[in-house]
């Protein structure tokens, strides 16, 4: 396991009830390392944080940080797990109805 993952496994699974449904999966491009965090969905507040604040304040400047100890750009993308509030406020609609709604 590259720095890079073992640094956020260590941090998410200090954070989170579920340690368990960690899951990090670690891709290279041409952009850098991208670091995909999938948790259980009663974890998701945890990881996140109020308005976000956990995820954009102190775990991606921590990221950014070890990513250029090692000379890469690290991002990270929070999975939205499936019936998660995102999900939730998603109306899945036709093509006919998004049609209808626009000549309205």
């Amino acid at each position: 396991m590259e720095p890079d993952q073992a640094f956020l496994e260590y941090i998410i699974k200090a954070l989170v009830d579920h340690p368990e449904d960690v899951v990090i999966t670690r891709s290279m491009d041409a952009m850098g390392v991208l670091l995909v965090l999938t948790v259980h969905p009663d974890d998701m507040g945890k990881v996140i944080g109020r308005e976000g604040k956990i995820a954009t304040q102190a775990i991606r400047p921590l990221l950014r940080a070890v990513g250029m100890k090692n000379n890469a750009n690290v991002s990270l993308k929070i999975n939205e797990p499936i019936g998660g509030k995102r999900h939730a406020e998603r109306e899945e609609k036709t093509v006919d109805q998004v049609v209808d709604e626009l000549g309205s």
